[in-house]
């Protein structure tokens, strides 16, 4: 295995990953590290978790001209919080650097002091879309100089309506550029936007540790869409978790459950992208407080979430591909704590579970509560012929009675 001063990261920089305990390469960054120095253009599939920021900023800093003094490496990402972290990491890299000047463009911030920090020399930019693009429009950031371009959480630009924003972006810098795309899935619009923008990339491919899902109590639970609430609400009273987040498919019926949780006398707040960037920062806050107990979130704006001390996951819906299951499920049992993920089907759902224990090779037992989560048990009997003629629900399956303890 490859240390990084062979994979071609210099000495002052490899102190610096040694004196963070950072000694050997994770597999995407041994893979993406020589790609970037040697001027390709990269597709990298990998989830958060895997290393993949080091892997697109190591080999940036190593590219970056001192004594120029404009914009030469530009970093778009979707979110806020990942802007904050990824310009948080780089400047943890260049502590024994001299002369590197990175600036990050969010919304949130006072326009004036970006302005004034925009004026000096400045070589790395993290930017969000929106943001980036005011600038633009105001004349106020130059990106005729870029020559590194990274598209960091692709997948989720795209779900949050972006796409639009970044080929704006794009048309601002240099053609000749170096195009660097990171994505935890590869949806059609994803590979359309590297086909457009990109020259034979090489397309490099991490599989996610299984450990993430090996560590952390699964449990799943039979219902309807009609009776989620409730049984949600039920499952939530018997575990009393510490904090607990709770994933929707979508922003209204995120905001519905969050109504919900409010009404039933719970301490929750909402993270979808409906919520203004301040809003979206003060949930976070209340959460990273224990201030409030519940955060109800759809996927795209709990991307990049990392809190210590969550306890439960509740996937109020089913993800609809493994690697988001497996990124949800990871929110819980971080730095050696225990963890709980409680996902409930409805009958519709089969086909995405039976997708996801192929995808982290596990079974699932299929747990019910009668009586809450599936009617009383003559009904239920009733309902369970039906569906055993389908072939739904006829295998796994546990009543547990209205007690479903997961500790």
């Amino acid at each position: 295995m490859p240390n990084f001063l062979q994979l071609g990261i210099r000495k002052e920089i490899n102190h610096t990953l040694k004196s963070l305990g950072i000694v050997a390469p994770t597999p995407i960054q041994k893979r993406t590290i020589p790609s970037v120095l040697e001027g390709k253009d990269v597709i990298a599939k990998a989830q958060t978790g895997t290393g993949k920021t080091l892997a697109f900023v190591l080999p940036i800093l190593e590219k970056i001209d001192v004594h120029k003094s404009d914009v030469q490496a530009l970093i778009l990402t979707p979110t806020r919080e990942l802007a904050q972290q990824i310009s948080k990491e780089i400047k943890r890299m260049v502590e024994n650097v001299e002369g590197i000047n990175t600036l990050a463009v969010y919304g949130g911030q006072d326009v004036a002091h970006q302005l004034k920090k925009l004026k000096g020399a400045t070589h790395i930019v993290v930017a969000t879309p929106g943001r980036l693009l005011d600038h633009i429009r105001r004349g106020s950031i130059d990106l005729s100089t870029v020559q590194m371009l990274v598209l960091d959480e692709a997948d989720e630009m795209l779900h949050m309506g972006f796409l639009p924003e970044v080929d704006d972006i794009i048309y601002e810098t240099l053609s000749s550029r170096q195009t660097m795309l990171f994505s935890a899935t590869m949806p059609n619009e994803i590979r359309s936007l590297a086909k457009k923008y990109m020259v034979e990339p090489e397309f490099i491919e991490v599989k996610a540790k299984r450990v993430t899902v090996d560590e952390i109590k699964q449990v799943v639970i039979e219902t309807t869409d009609r009776r989620k609430q409730a049984t949600l609400l039920h499952l939530i009273g018997e575990h009393r978790p510490f904090l607990a987040i709770i994933f929707c498919r979508t922003k209204v019926r995120a905001k519905k459950l969050h109504d919900a949780l409010i009404a039933n006398g719970y301490e929750s707040d909402e993270l979808h992208g409906d919520l203004t960037q301040s809003k979206r920062e003060k949930a976070m806050k209340r959460f990273r407080d224990a201030k409030t107990q519940f955060l109800v979130a759809t996927d795209v704006a709990a991307r990049g979430l990392d809190v210590e001390g969550v306890t439960h996951v509740y996937n109020y819906d089913i993800p609809q591909d493994v690697d988001s299951y497996v990124h949800r499920i990871g929110r819980t049992g971080r730095a050696g704590g225990d963890g709980v993920a409680i996902t409930l089907v409805a009958p519709k759902d089969m086909e995405f579970l039976r997708m996801i224990e192929k995808g982290i090779q596990q079974k699932f037992e299929i747990q019910v509560i009668e009586g809450v989560s599936i009617p009383d048990r003559e009904d239920y009997e009733r309902v369970s012929r039906k569906q055993s003629k389908e072939g739904k629900f006829s295998e796994g399956r546990r009543k547990t009675g209205g007690n479903t303890a997961t500790h």
